[in-house]
């Protein structure tokens, strides 16, 4: 990596000064009031760098998360409003202020809401601000978002209750949603020259009720230089950071990937609209890692993945709008020192009688990547997360379970020559290694007479769908499913991979970059999906280049 000067950095520093005092987004945010002449009001007025986001939004709770320049007390104030913004009076009016956690050093001044006993399928004006110490009010940001339809959706003649086989749904219960992963990746970065990450614009510009980022959040592992000459001779040009000049190694650089990511405008305005539902996966910590690794890896002074990796969970769990009890600081419950503790990050997400989304954590609990073809069941979710797994889709009312996975299924995924760093093996026969553990998933919706499951996720850098069926597959004991691949959105593209059919994988589409690491410049082979579910609980699944071009679309009806 060519050296970054310090001209290089300052400018990247300045702008993200800068970008602080730029509202998240024109829609989304209000101007920023004139101040009094006066030097030292200025310096002192906190104000939210990175903007807002909220995250786990389900049918009455919604996390609120910011982060302020300096120590001062979040405070969110939340407005129910119309779908052209007018705040409601009388019937359906809903106006809340909550005062939430102290923002320090320690949380690298990030903080979050849980907000609670919030009404259904309701749209909200969001204002996050800070006060400091002294108690004068800092830069207020404005973002929006909807709650999911409730348990029952309401018909004009009365609620009736979500089943298995779907409710009755009205045109103002249905939902949309973006999913992708893989961000400022492959020393891919801000761009400013071509619109920065255009991808979340795209996704943004799509009106989805809420986004799933698969994982790779960020590439900590990944240095940005300031120019990279691309294969046809084009310079393009990254906004760098000190923290981003090289891998991470301290919590300080890990966070500083983060909020290198939100110097992007286009995240920052999506993140304000539209609420995450976050996977971590590897590069948060490092290629393709696993729990007891030791690095050979000159880049590196610190070897020991379990280090990096609990630096790089802690800076992932501050940025991330996720909804984990222990995760979260709530009145009365946690103090501001217990704000980030070690937590389970895999859960369930509610979004009303059509949809629950499953949310796996296939990096924490995963063995030592090997060729893969162990006689006996080796980890890739663990067997408390599988149990958990399994008992909370088998008791999901929700028409459509969706599973937020942040690894494929059947997609072969190398670790070098030999070794394997998702679950197939590239042995076509029968289960083995990581793939017992899933058999066991896919046998137990099967013999729970579990419908309408779908996998979603990223990670190999291309667009995919892959029907699974047990007549084509060594492993028979499931019901066929669905597996959607959506990414990157600002990273290389590379692909398409060979598939494992021990599961009887169907690759009915595929569309992979022009070579390896091919630059996002033209947007036409980074990736996201989108799904929209009609009235009729339809799952319309589409994929979508980052210019929001749809390049496949499949419909599925639900089963009885």
């Amino acid at each position: 990596m060519t050296d970054i000067s310090r001209r290089t950095i300052v400018k990247g520093s300045v702008l993200a000064a800068a970008l602080a005092a730029t509202p998240a987004a024109a829609s989304a945010s209000a101007p920023t009031p004139r101040q009094p002449a006066g030097v030292a009001l200025v310096r002192n007025r906190l104000t939210l760098p990175s903007g807002i986001a909220t995250g786990d939004v389900t049918s009455d709770s919604a996390v609120l998360w910011s982060r302020a320049s300096g120590a001062g007390r979040m405070t969110a104030v939340l407005r129910a409003v119309d779908d052209g913004g007018a705040v409601l009076r009388g019937r359906g009016a809903f106006e809340h202020t909550l005062r939430g956690p102290r923002a320090t050093q320690a949380s690298d001044f990030t903080a979050k809401i849980h907000a609670g006993n919030l009404p259904s399928n309701t749209r909200f004006a969001l204002e996050i601000s800070f006060e400091d110490d002294g108690g004068a009010a800092g830069e207020s940001v404005r973002g929006t978002f909807r709650t999911a339809p409730d348990a029952g959706t309401y018909n004009g003649k009365g609620r009736t209750g979500g089943t298995s086989n779907g409710g009755e749904v009205t045109a103002s219960s249905v939902q949309s949603f973006v999913w992708t992963g893989d961000t400022a990746g492959q020393g891919w970065g801000i761009n400013e020259e071509i619109g920065g990450m255009r991808g979340y614009r795209a996704m943004h510009q799509t009106r989805r009720d809420f986004f799933i980022h698969s994982g790779d959040t960020v590439y900590a592992d990944g240095p940005l230089a300031e120019t990279v000459v691309e294969r046809d001779g084009q310079v393009w040009r990254n906004l760098v950071t000190e923290e981003v000049s090289k891998v991470a190694e301290t919590l300080t650089e890990f966070r500083g990937r983060h909020r290198y990511n939100s110097m992007d405008a286009n995240m920052r305005a999506m993140f304000a609209d539209v609420p995450v539902i976050a996977n971590w996966d590897d590069h948060e910590t490092t290629n393709n890692w696993y729990p007891g690794e030791i690095l050979d890896d000159p880049r590196y002074t610190v070897r020991d993945v379990n280090t990096l990796a609990a630096r790089g969970r802690q800076a992932w769990q501050e940025n991330m709008p996720i909804a984990d009890s222990a995760a979260l600081w709530r009145p009365g419950t946690f103090d501001d020192g217990g704000q980030y503790q070690p937590a389970r990050i895999y859960r369930k997400i509610s979004r009303g009688p059509q949809l629950d989304i499953f949310c796996l954590d296939m990096r924490t609990f995963k063995s030592p990547n090997t060729d893969g073809k162990e006689a006996y069941a080796t980890n890739i979710l663990g067997q408390e997360q599988v149990d958990w797994l399994i008992r909370e889709v088998t008791k999901s009312t929700a028409t459509w379970k969706v599973i937020a996975a942040d690894l494929p299924l059947g997609i072969i995924v190398p670790d070098g020559a030999v070794n394997q760093e998702s679950l197939a093996n590239r042995d076509p026969g029968a289960p083995l290694g990581r793939e017992l553990e899933i058999a066991g998933v896919l046998g137990a919706f099967k013999h729970n007479r579990v419908k309408n499951v779908v996998w979603l996720t990223a990670d190999v850098h291309y667009c995919a769908a892959h029907h699974y069926s047990p007549e084509r597959a060594a492993f028979t004991d499931f019901d066929p499913f669905w597996e959607f691949v959506a990414g990157p959105i600002a990273a290389g593209s590379f692909g398409p991979n060979a598939m494992d059919t021990t599961f009887g994988p169907e690759v009915v589409f595929s569309k992979a970059g022009r070579f390896a690491g091919e630059s996002p410049r033209d947007g036409e082979n980074q990736f996201f999906g989108h799904v929209q579910l009609g009235e009729d609980n339809t799952f319309t699944a589409s994929l979508r280049n980052a210019n929001g071009a749809t390049v496949f679309s499949k419909e599925l009806t639900p089963q009885r």
